[in-house]
């Protein structure tokens, strides 16, 4: 049985009325995003304390491990709360697909505006 999340972390954080928090995943060393999702307390407690990216499913409404059955994972080397407290930045190292479409990320099949 694990913990509470830190309750000074937890006091900062704005959730969603579910009690979520957005979380962005990007990756270390491109500094690409990789993905968007979501965590509850116990998720980010879970990440902190182990390095591997834990989420909320909202539609299963269950923790899920990034990669747990997949092999997709990612390894957390930096956690950021943003300055208003409900956004979460994942800096990882991601193996395989971050998308659960098989794309790298989930942003790589819809282009709204190009660069010039």
């Amino acid at each position: 049985m694990s913990t509470p999340l830190d309750p000074a972390v937890s006091a900062r954080l704005k959730r969603t009325p579910d009690g979520l928090v957005c979380a962005v995943a990007q990756q270390r060393d491109t500094r690409e995003v990789l993905m968007v999702a979501w965590m509850d307390d116990e998720a980010l407690h879970r990440t902190l304390t182990t390095r591997r990216a834990t989420y909320y499913s909202r539609s299963r409404q269950q923790l899920w491990v990034k990669g747990e059955t997949s092999g997709h994972t990612q390894y957390v080397h930096e956690v950021r709360l943003d300055c208003d407290g409900d956004t979460l930045l994942l800096i990882v190292d991601q193996v395989g697909a971050a998308c659960h479409t098989g794309d790298r990320t989930c942003f790589d099949a819809t282009v709204l505006l190009a660069g010039e």
